[in-house]
Parts: C-alpha cells; sequence; structure tokens
C-alpha cells in the first residue's frame, strides 16, 4: 500500500483566486460579490422585518432590552426570569439570534444561554441561531464548542445548502469576513463521511465568492480519494489548473496518488516531472506512490528505475520503497530478484515488513525450492523480524496443501532441531494434511502428542480427526471425538456437525443425523449447503423423498443456493425410487439455475430409464447430451446403458453401443467389460466370450477377480465344471488371487454336480489363505447333504454354523426342507423352535415348507396352527404359501376353509393366481358341483 497522505496545504494566493477572490497588496482578501449577490443577501439579513406590523416592531423593541438584561445579569436568576409567563410566551427564536449577536463580546455567555434554553427549556433553536453561535465561537478561538454547537445542528434534518446560507447571514449580521464556520462545516462533514456534502459546501462558497481555508480543502480532496470518487478530485484540479495557478507539493502528490489509482500511470510521471521542475516535492512519499501505481500495472521495471533515480534527487529509498518493489517482483513471479533486493535492504539496515518477507518465502516454496526458503527464515529469524514459528508454519501449510506431507514432516522436525516449540497451528495443520492422505493413524499419534505436551486444543484437529473418521463410516469413533471436544468446551462448528452428518447419513443412521440436524437449530449453528447436501443424500439413499424434498425447499427458502451435488442426491434419490420424471424435472432446474450436469446426474437417469424397461430411452438420452454438446458424459454412463442392454439379453444392441463409445472417444474399461462379459454369461452365448476376451487382451486389459468368477458361475451352472476349472486355472496363472465370491462359486457348483469331495478340498483349501469360508459356503454343503438325504452331515454341519453364529434363515430353511424330505417333520418343526431360541428370525418360507408336509399328511389342524403362529408372528404370508394351504384345504374336503383363505388373500392386497383357481375348481367339481366349478 502506499504510505499515509498527510494534510496538505495550499498557497493562500492559490485558493483564493480559485474561488474567484481578490489577494490585497496587505495579504487580506477582497471578497468578489455581484449585484445579484447583494440582493440576495439583503434579502436573507432583512427578510423578516417584513413578516412584522409596526406594533410587533414596537412590542420587540421593549422586548428584547429586557431579555438582554436577563442575559446579561445574574445566571442564578436565568430560571425564575425565563419562567415569566410574559418572556416564556413571547420568546421566538429571532430573539435569541438578536441576542447572540449582541453578546458577540462574550463568547461563553452566548454558549451559556444558548444551551440553557435547549437542556432546561427545550427551546428550539433556529438554524441560524446555530450558526450565529459557532461563528461567535471560532471568533473567539473556542473551535471544539463550536464543533460540538455544529454537530448538534448536523443531527437535525438540514441541507448542505440550508447550513450554508445560515452561515452566510451570520457572517453578515455579525460583522465578520472569516470563513472559519465554513471550514468546520467541511471538517464536520468529512469527518462524518459525508464527503459530497464537504463538496457540495466547497461549490457553494466557490458560487458565493468566498474561499476555503488550505486545510479545509486538502481534506476534501484527500476524503474523495478515500472513497475513489476520483473523477471528482480530477474535476477539483482540473478547475484549479485552467484558473491557470500553479498546485503547490501536496496538490501534486494527491493527483498522483488518484491517477495510480486509476492506472493512468503515464499521467502520474508526468505530474511527478511536472512537480520536479517546479522544485514543489519536499519529501519521497510523492515516489513512493508512483512507485505503488508502476509495480500495480506489472511496470516493476519502471518502479526499479524510479528508485535508482532516488539518489540523484536528494532522496533514500525507505521500508516503504523496497517493500513495495519486492511485492510487485513477487506478483510478477520474479522471487530471486525479490531476494536479492531483501538482502539488498538488509545490507543498508532496512527491515523488510512481515508481509513482504511472507511473500517471498512463499514464492520461493512455490518454486520449490525450499532450501532458499528455509534460508531466508533463518536469516530473517537473527533480525527478528518476524517470529520463525509464523514463518515455518506457512511454509508447512503450503506443503501440505501441495499434497507433499513427507515434505512437511521433514520441515516439522527441522522445526524441533531448531528448538522451535509448535503450536496449535502446525499441529492442526499436520493432523489435518494426515487426515486427508489417509494416514489417520499418524493423525491419530500426533493429536495424542498434542494432548501429552499441553499445547492449546482448538477445534480444528477436532474436526479434521472427525472428518476423516465419518468419510470411513466409523461413526463410534467420530462421536466419540465430538463428545470430548465438547467436553472440553468446544463449541462444535458447521464443519463439524457437516461432517458427522454426512457419516450418519452414508451408514444409514438417519435417526442420529436427523438429531444432530436438530441440535444444531438448538446451539445456534446455520447450516450451510453442505449440511443440506449431506442430509438430503442420506435421506434420498433411504428413498425417503418426501423428507429430502421438504429439506431441498427449505434450503431454497433460506436463500441458500444448492450446488451440483445437492441436485445430483436428489436426482439419484428420485432415480432409485422409480419416480423419473420428477428427476427429469430436477435436471432442467438444475440447468435453468446455470449449474452444469455431470456424470453422476446423469448416471442414475441413464439407470433409472434401464431398470424400469426403457433403455431405448436411456439411449436417446445420451445421444441427445451428445448432439448438444453437454460434458459429462463418461464410461459409466455407457455402462450403465450396456448393463440395461445386457440385463434384456439384447447383446447385438450392446455391441453397437461398445462401438458408439469408442467413435466418440469413450474407451471401454474393466467395467464395461465386466458388465458385457455379465451379459454374454446370461445369454449363454459363450461362443462370444472368447472373442471380448480377447478383445481385451489387445487392448492391454486383463480380467479381474468379479469377471472371472462371473465366467465361472456362467459354466457352473451350465454344469461344465470342466470349463470352469479351466477358467480357474487361468484366473491363477494370471496372478488373480480368488477370493471368497469364487471360491464359493466354485464349491456351489461342485456341489450340485454332486462332486462334494472335490468341493471340500477347494473348501480345505480356503481354510488357509484369508479366504474364510462364510455360511454361504457352508450353505453350499448343507444344501448338498439335504437334497441327498445325508442328515446326519447336514446335522453336524448345521451344529458347527451355529456355534459360529453363522446359522441363518436360509440355512435353517435348507435344514428344515431336508428333514421334511426325509418325512422327519418332527425334526423339522423342532428347528423352527430352535431358530427362535438362537435369536435368527423366520421367514414365510421356513412356515411354507412346514404347512406342505402337513397338508400332504393331510393334517390340517397342524397347518392351521403353524398358520395362526406366522400370522401372530407378524410374517407376512406370500401368494405361494396360501396357494399350499389352499390347495390342502380343497384336496381334504375344506373347501369353505379353502375360500375364507381366498377372500382374505385378496383382502390383503394379493392377487389368486392360476395355482390357486385350479386347485378351487378341481375342488368344486370333485363334490359333484360342475355348474359353480
Amino acid at each position: 500500500m502506499p504510505p499515509d497522505i498527510r494534510l496538505l496545504r495550499l498557497p493562500p494566493t492559490s485558493i483564493a483566486a480559485f474561488f474567484g477572490n481578490e489577494v490585497l497588496p496587505s495579504g487580506g482578501l477582497r471578497i468578489g460579490r455581484t449585484d445579484a449577490d447583494r440582493r440576495r443577501h439583503l434579502f436573507l439579513i432583512g427578510a423578516r422585518r417584513f413578516c412584522f406590523s409596526p406594533a410587533d416592531e414596537e412590542r420587540e423593541s421593549g422586548f428584547l432590552p429586557i431579555l438582554r438584561a436577563i442575559v446579561r445579569g445574574d445566571r442564578r436568576n436565568w430560571a425564575l426570569s425565563l419562567d415569566n409567563p410574559f418572556i416564556a410566551r413571547n420568546l421566538k427564536p429571532r430573539h435569541v439570534e438578536d441576542v447572540l449577536i449582541e453578546t458577540q463580546d462574550d463568547a461563553k455567555l452566548a454558549l451559556g444561554f444558548f444551551n440553557f434554553l435547549s437542556f432546561h427549556r427545550k427551546f428550539d433553536h433556529s438554524t441560524l441561531a446555530f450558526c450565529i453561535l459557532i461563528v461567535t465561537l471560532l471568533e473567539s478561538d473556542l473551535f471544539w464548542p463550536a464543533s460540538s454547537v455544529l454537530q448538534s445542528l448536523l443531527l437535525r434534518p438540514v441541507t448542505p445548502t440550508e447550513v450554508c446560507g445560515s452561515l452566510m447571514v451570520s457572517r453578515t449580521r455579525c460583522g465578520l469576513s472569516s470563513t472559519s464556520g465554513f471550514d468546520l462545516l467541511i471538517w464536520s462533514y468529512v469527518q462524518n463521511r459525508k464527503v459530497l456534502h464537504a463538496v457540495r459546501v466547497l461549490e457553494f462558497m466557490k458560487g458565493h465568492g468566498l474561499s476555503p481555508s488550505v486545510r479545509a480543502f486538502c481534506e476534501v480532496l484527500n476524503a474523495l480519494l478515500g472513497i475513489r470518487r476520483f473523477d471528482l478530485a480530477e474535476k477539483m484540479y482540473g478547475e484549479l489548473v485552467e484558473a491557470g495557478l500553479r498546485p503547490d507539493g501536496s496538490v501534486y502528490t494527491l493527483m498522483v496518488r488518484c491517477l495510480c489509482e486509476r492506472r493512468d500511470v503515464d499521467r502520474a510521471k508526468v505530474l511527478v516531472a511536472e512537480a520536479e521542475v517546479n522544485g514543489l516535492i519536499y519529501s519521497i512519499i510523492i515516489y513512493n506512490i508512483l512507485i505503488h501505481g508502476l509495480c500495480k500495472v506489472g511496470k516493476v521495471a519502471d518502479a526499479i528505475e524510479v528508485k535508482k533515480s532516488l539518489a540523484t534527487k536528494g532522496f533514500n529509498a525507505d521500508v516503504v520503497t523496497y517493500c513495495t518493489i519486492v511485492l510487485g517482483l513477487c506478483k510478477l513471479g520474479d522471487v530471486y530478484a525479490a531476494v536479492e533486493l531483501i538482502e539488498e535492504m538488509i545490507g543498508n539496515g532496512i527491515l523488510p515488513s512481515e508481509a513482504a518477507c511472507s511473500r517471498v518465502i512463499d514464492g520461493l516454496r512455490t518454486k520449490g525450492d525450499a532450501e532458499k526458503a528455509f534460508e531466508i527464515v533463518d536469516v530473517l529469524g537473527k533480525h527478528g523480524i518476524i517470529p520463525n514459528l509464523f514463518a515455518y508454519n506457512a511454509l508447512l501449510n503450503s506443503l501440505c496443501k501441495r499434497g507433499k506431507s513427507n515434505n512437511a514432516e521433514d520441515l516439522f522436525h527441522r522445526m524441533e532441531k531448531k528448538g522451535l516449540m509448535a503450536n496449535d497451528v502446525t499441529y492442526s495443520i499436520l493432523i489435518d494434511s494426515y487426515c486427508k492422505t489417509a494416514r489417520l493413524n499418524d493423525g491419530l499419534l500426533l493429536f495424542e502428542q498434542m494432548v501429552e505436551k499441553g499445547i492449546k486444543m482448538t477445534v480444528y484437529p477436532y474436526n479434521s480427526l472427525i472428518h476423516a473418521h465419518s468419510k470411513l463410516g466409523k461413526m463410534k469413533e467420530a462421536e466419540h471425538l465430538f463428545m470430548e471436544m465438547i467436553g472440553k468446551g468446544l463449541s462444535p462448528t458447521v464443519v463439524t456437525y457437516t461432517s458427522m452428518i454426512s457419516g450418519y447419513s452414508t451408514v444409514g443412521d438417519l435417526e442420529s443425523a436427523l438429531k444432530l440436524w436438530s441440535e444444531m437449530s438448538y446451539r445456534a449453528v446455520s447450516p450451510n449447503t453442505y449440511t443440506f447436501t449431506a442430509l438430503i443424500g442420506g435421506l434420498s439413499r433411504s428413498n425417503r423423498m418426501v423428507e429430502a424434498h421438504k429439506l431441498f425447499d427449505e434450503m431454497l427458502e433460506l436463500k441458500m443456493k444448492p450446488n451440483e451435488v445437492t441436485y445430483n442426491v436428489v436426482v439419484d434419490g428420485y432415480c432409485r425410487a422409480g419416480n423419473t420424471k420428477k428427476a427429469f424435472e430436477l435436471l432442467e432446474e438444475m440447468v435453468q439455475r446455470g449449474l452444469e450436469p455431470d456424470s453422476y446426474t446423469y448416471r442414475p437417469l441413464i439407470s433409472a430409464l434401464c431398470m424400469s424397461g426403457r433403455v431405448p430411452e436411456a439411449k436417446q438420452f445420451i445421444d441427445d447430451i451428445c448432439k448438444a454438446n453437454y460434458k459429462g458424459l463418461n464410461a459409466m454412463c455407457y455402462t450403465a446403458l450396456l448393463h440395461g442392454y445386457c440385463g434384456e439379453g439384447r447383446m447385438k444392441d450392446a455391441y453397437l453401443v461398445c462401438r458408439q463409445m469408442e467413435e466418440r472417444g469413450f474407451k471401454l474399461d474393466l467395467v464395461c467389460y465386466g458388465v458385457l462379459i455379465s451379459g454374454i454369461c446370461k445369454s449363454n452365448e459363450m461362443q462370444e466370450l472368447t472373442k471380448v476376451l480377447e478383445d481385451m487382451e489387445k487392448r492391454g486389459l486383463t480380467p479381474d477377480e468379479i469377471i472371472y468368477t462371473t465366467i465361472i458361475d456362467s459354466y457352473c451352472k451350465q454344469g461344465s465344471m470342466i470349463e470352469a476349472f479351466k477358467v480357474w486355472e487361468k484366473m491363477i496363472i494370471h496372478g488373480c488371487v480368488p477370493n471368497l465370491i469364487t471360491y464359493t462359486v466354485m464349491i456351489n457348483g461342485l456341489c450340485k454336480a454332486g462332486h462334494v469331495n472335490k468341493a471340500e478340498v477347494l473348501c480345505k483349501e480356503m481354510l488357509v489363505t484369508e479366504n474364510q469360508p462364510n455360511r454361504v459356503t457352508f450353505g453350499c454343503f448343507l444344501d448338498f447333504y439335504a437334497r441327498e438325504g445325508k442328515m446326519g452331515e447336514a446335522l453336524h454341519l448345521h451344529s458347527r454354523m451355529r456355534y459360529k453364529f453363522q446359522a441363518n434363515t436360509v440355512t435353517y430353511n435348507i435344514m428344515i426342507m431336508g428333514f421334511c424330505r426325509c418325512g422327519k417333520i418332527k425334526e423339522a418343526v423342532e428347528l423352527l423352535a430352535e431358530m427362535t431360541e438362537d435369536a435368527v428370525p423366520s421367514d414365510c418360507i421356513s412356515y411354507s415348507i412346514l404347512i406342505y408336509e402337513y397338508c400332504k399328511l393331510g393334517n390340517l389342524r397342524e397347518a392351521f396352527k403353524l398358520w395362526n403362529d406366522m400370522l401372530n408372528r407378524g410374517l407376512n404370508p406370500d401368494t405361494v404359501a396360501y396357494n399350499i394351504l389352499i390347495h390342502g384345504c380343497c384336496a381334504h374336503g375344506y373347501l369353505r376353509n379353502a375360500f375364507e383363505l381366498r377372500n382374505d388373500m385378496m383382502k390383503r392386497g394379493l392377487l389368486p393366481n392360476r395355482v390357486t383357481y385350479n386347485s378351487l375348481v378341481q375342488a368344486i367339481c370333485k363334490i359333484g358341483n360342475i355348474e359353480n366349478g
């Protein structure tokens, strides 16, 4: 910044002539006045006389002497005398004006009388009375009382013109020629930041042939620059020059500053040269202003030339000169030239400012020259210019922001070696960096170290750690930090709440997220766009779209602008809910707001269209986006379309989409090939599989465990175990390690094919790897034993699963089905009770298997008993369950019960199907009622 401009002084001759006055040889001023001016003044002075009749004037002549005597008398009698009904009734502002004029010889008496009426009698003084008192006080050198009276006047709704007019009248009536009242008015307006009012006062004075003081003129000019009204400042200067008058050094300094602010440095240089020729430069200030202007427009080389020329003009560069050029060089990126200048400064015994040093250090850091930055920091630290810790923290923060956490860590250790005590800012910077670079454990260790050293704890390290834990879904740890933070008296910020709400929303714990949302209002913490987006996203993912949209509307009501992410999560939510119409309406609204959709906007829309069987519309949507040259499409969007075609078995269309992707510049990635291969396997077009795998190899892509598992699963389902093992071996050869799902798929295929021994070998192989068998893996063996009637082996395996808490509803249903197949319904029913004991929830399938067996045995009593038990547990029977019991009733002659079940089925919103009606019709025909059947 340029140095402050001090109060400027203009020669009286310049100012007087500028405002149309003549300077007498004695140094006094003759006020230029036209005939029109004289008539105006006479009117102002005598206007009131035309308002009085002769009788009024006679009363006035008698009243004023009384009032004058009271004022000149003992002040202690003022209250009693002025309370006289005659005085109180007849006292008018004009009387006060006259008394004030007559007490000019005693300004303090005039002020006392004026204040007495104001404070004790609540008398409403005229503007003229204020002005008479002001000029009286100024004439007696009572500046501050006069200023106080003027401030009271300006609190009234009076315009600058009104005040100026009253000051003119007061000067005339008081017989004064001084313009000090106007000067004080100008000063007051400037102090009250009403600079344009001050300009109007100057214009009034010029129009009435009055000249302001040098001080007043300069204050207005300086104030105009302060409010950046450079146009008015130049206008005033232009009028000064047009009058043929020579500005002094102060005016030149101000105008150079004005031109530099307007980036007109060429004219500024001309003015400086003109001031030099006229010998009106008294200090280095004007040169520093010019140097600042040159640096501001990037002409640093010219600024350096000005600095070099200072010595020839009798001036030495000061700290402002040097630091201004240093900052200019850094702005241009010439940081090494700035370093040389810093070194020159120190060599000349001038200490650079903290701002200049920080800028140089940051410039060196940006250039990657950390060593030089460290060197500068050390040198500056020895001179005590800036705190070393401040400089190190700045460097540390810069390195962390650039992702160079290792360099930052090295710098941190260097600080310790130099004996510098890291503060809360240092630790906060490093902890935040660790959290953002997936080094959460290191961040926690540093946090513990911070606590051990007793360093002041702030909200920032807590926010970083809470955000990192929330992002990983570790909400227990995040909640612990949150409560610890509050326990230490630290108030959570909107960043804290946003991280927690986002974490809870991600893991599906919306109740906790909504609880924190309510807590924000209680703690008077206002949510921001990111907070709204996090909660809206959580509600959308949980298919609570009514609440999500209500929150979205609330966001708009608060005049908070949703961003692309906000719209994306709402669009995704409506797509998940199957409401593609609303999703596309939001897309249109998003574009109208000037937001740019991206792949996260398009992908859910494409997926939703495909999921609802509208794949051609999804294809047309992508084509429309490409035609409109919109950005945002990527391979993921095409993958969603591929998934749609593959899901419908339209593999030819899927191949066309792949070709179109490449034509539009999108490369097929591993995910695209995975979807394509999955479609090929589902369509059983295994001859195409070899071509696709070869194409992948040509592109340098190797199938991953997901693609290999998909292929193996397809062969297993076809019963082609030899082909499945070929793929398995190829997978291992290519260094792709089978995962838990791959093993389970192979084991399931082997069990279904009856090769349980080979399946057991694979299972034992799993035990020595990281892929430990789970309940699904064991379920494959369980299903084999149950289907083969080997219930002893099945029961043994089931017991092991129970012991390891791996038994679930599916495995129990396999066991129940196995016992029922063997005719051991008692053991099957016992398993149902065992499920309750193990807290494993039974489902409709569990009961349907047993009901079917009882119906087959003709034991309808037990069948209905199980049915009622199922209903009492809150389980809703499906169509299959109803059909089993209806068929059982029909088969054993309980037709009435069958129809009652049919009616109950319809009440529950389930439509009877072909199986239902076949059972009922056959039962009716069986009893001979063919017509009703």
